[in-house]
């Protein structure tokens, strides 16, 4: 059974807009080492347009997560969506049956980024793993995590990274 992990870099009041913090050299090795731990990575539409409009012509196709999320099997999950393409299949129908039978695949992992599908995935208990890399700057907006979430997520930690930055990656894994 393939675990199901969740990683996105966050602002220390909890903001997850990209646009809120940049990343450097070393954050970058850090999410090409977090996909490379995943066999595919599932977004949603938003996500994987964004993702797809920054990564699948990368101004420096050198940095490493561009050589790693460009190559990578994606899934989308989207009603609004005809089609994709860059690697990538549209997930349609039931989304806990979809995600469960993709978990139930052999191999290393899925991935999963964005915020509107983890809080989903988060509610139906199909997160394995959570990876908020935590960035050294108040933000003062929105959007934040897990906003409705129905019941709380207790969490274990399993790792702490500390970076020259000042970020610091947590991992945790559902507490038993």
């Amino acid at each position: 059974m393939r675990p199901l992990r969740y990683s996105i870099n966050i602002t220390v009041d909890g903001c997850c807009d990209h646009r809120a913090m940049s990343a450097d050299e070393e954050l970058h090795r850090r999410a090409a080492e977090t996909l490379a731990r995943a066999d595919a990575l599932i977004f949603g539409r938003v996500t994987y347009e964004m993702m797809e409009a920054a990564w699948r012509a990368p101004t420096d196709p050198t940095d490493p997560f561009a050589r790693a999320v460009g190559p990578a099997k994606k899934y989308v999950v989207s009603s609004s969506l005809d089609s994709v393409d860059w690697n990538a299949e549209l997930l349609r129908g039931d989304l806990e049956q979809a995600i469960r039978q993709l978990k139930s695949e052999a191999g290393k992992g899925l991935y999963v980024g964005g915020v509107q599908l983890p809080l989903a995935l988060a509610a139906m208990g199909l997160i394995d793993e959570y990876e908020f890399v935590v960035h050294p700057r108040v933000a003062g907006h929105g959007p934040t995590l897990f906003a409705g979430l129905p019941d709380c997520l207790d969490l274990k930690l399993v790792e702490k990274v500390d970076y020259d930055s000042g970020a610091v990656a947590l991992r945790y894994v559902p507490a038993a």
